[in-house]
């Protein structure tokens, strides 16, 4: 009898977990309490995080099509700075990297600025939104996504692995590419250049009108070293689909001094990448990308929490050396606010492989933007801390996550990635012809 019992038991929680979405009566709390991506739309108790009252739809003054995007918020000031003198009463609005950074460096400070609900979607994806509410549904322990439309999956999470979909399609536009400067400064505050490149990246499933299908490609990038001298010429390529159990990542590279483009499966999980001089891994990038096979993510809850946003002033900078200092990024180019985040925590999956053993994630409740995360060597110390400094291109109604930084706190040394002022920021493009995605078209671009 206890046999049966468990058998049954065991039924109903795989029918469960194949259940589409939310009840339509949940899901009729999207644009109710909830905004249509599924944040709180109210105010906080304290008004420091404002009422949702639509978000930014139009471009302020000055605004220039595919040029740097104006700050909307330049005059602003800070209302509080936080140092490690002042951290008393506001470690719980921290990540565990924040703290960390506070406590190791006497000059590193934390300026919060009046927080902004910019972020919202363009309406079509809004109304997708609604949709997959219900429809929508995980696959494959939360390693795939079945019967979702774009738009944001599951705009009223159940599980871990539904909020790092969100996180994973987040709306980014159609297509955009830019130069960029990735710099890596060691434990000694030198500096160095680590990689240049001109950077593709397209997303397919923006203006498909049916479901995605679990062998469909969610994203795809492609990326041509332009410096150091030694790396000049480098390509990469790599392809994301729906369910990595169906269809694992695709991914191609291309060495000028082998003059051939080959398979290059290790672009992916803990490979560490040499576009940021092995200082993270392929999947810390974007804070995480790839597939979601070798962790379990809990669902810990929504706080409010102090995160970078809003980094128009950074991705505006031109000259690294203003930028990059020693120990970390220089604090009167980082922006912070008080936001309402999702907090995911992803333990390593018994049998499987990765040098983090444990991660939390941090991922915005307007954008599905993750911004920010701590990582855990095996002994469960705090190995690295990593932070995407999101811009809101408020003329097509996309968050930018390309400036990503990352600490390391074992060998003191840290790297930014995705310095895109001194080439004039990042410029949204109509996609690529097919060809041009191509591994022949990875070779021809890698040419020196």
């Amino acid at each position: 009898m206890m046999f049966k019992k468990t058998i049954l038991a065991a039924a109903l929680a795989v029918a469960a977990s194949a259940q589409a979405g939310v009840s339509p009566e949940e899901a009729r709390q999207l644009g109710a309490s909830l905004t249509a991506v599924g944040a709180e739309k109210a105010a906080n108790k304290d008004g420091t995080i404002p009422e949702f009252t639509g978000g930014m739809t139009s471009a302020p003054a000055g605004y220039v099509k595919n040029a740097i995007r104006p700050d909307p918020f330049a005059s602003e000031k800070p209302r509080q700075t936080i140092t490690g003198k002042t951290v008393a009463g506001m470690e719980d609005k921290l990540t565990a990297g924040a703290r960390e950074l506070l406590k190791r460096y006497p000059d590193f400070r934390i300026d919060v600025y009046p927080t902004h609900r910019t972020v919202t979607l363009p309406k079509a994806l809004l109304d997708n939104t609604a949709k997959n509410a219900v429809n929508a549904k995980s696959t494959d322990g939360g390693v795939g996504v079945e019967g979702a439309l774009a738009g944001v999956p599951f705009p009223i999470p159940k599980t871990g692995n539904e909020v790092m979909w969100n996180h994973l399609l987040r709306y980014q536009g159609e297509a955009f590419t830019t130069k960029y400067e990735s710099w890596n400064v060691d434990s000694s505050g030198v500096a160095s250049l680590a990689t240049a490149g001109e950077i593709f990246e397209e997303f397919p499933l923006v203006n498909q009108k049916e479901p995605a299908k679990q062998s469909d490609v969610f994203f795809r990038t492609k990326l041509i070293y332009l410096a150091p001298a030694r790396r000049a010429g480098e390509g990469l390529m790599a392809y994301d689909a729906v369910n990595a159990a169906v269809q694992p990542r695709k991914a191609w590279q291309y060495l000028p001094g082998q003059r051939r483009v080959k398979l290059a499966p290790d672009i992916a999980y803990d490979t560490p990448n040499p576009g940021s001089a092995g200082t993270s891994t392929y999947d810390d990038a974007w804070i995480f990308n790839g597939a979601l096979d070798r962790f379990d993510f809990k669902l810990i809850g929504k706080k409010e929490m102090v995160v970078p946003y809003g980094e128009y002033k950074l991705f505006a900078a031109k000259v690294a050396a203003d930028v990059v200092k020693p120990n970390h990024l220089n604090p009167d180019f980082v922006r912070w606010e008080l936001h309402r985040v999702w907090v995911v925590e992803a333990t390593l999956k018994p049998g499987k492989r990765h040098i983090y053993s444990k991660r939390t994630f941090y991922i915005d409740e307007d954008s599905w933007v993750a911004l920010a995360s701590d990582e855990y060597d095996a002994r469960g110390q705090l190995y690295r801390a990593s932070f995407d400094h999101v811009m809101y291109a408020y003329d097509l109604q996309a968050s930018y996550t390309g400036n990503h930084v990352i600490y390391d706190f074992i060998s003191g040394a840290y790297n930014l990635t995705g310095m895109s002022g001194p080439y004039g920021g990042v410029k949204y493009i109509e996609p690529l012809k097919p060809a041009q995605w191509s591994p022949d078209a990875l070779s021809g671009a890698g040419v020196r």
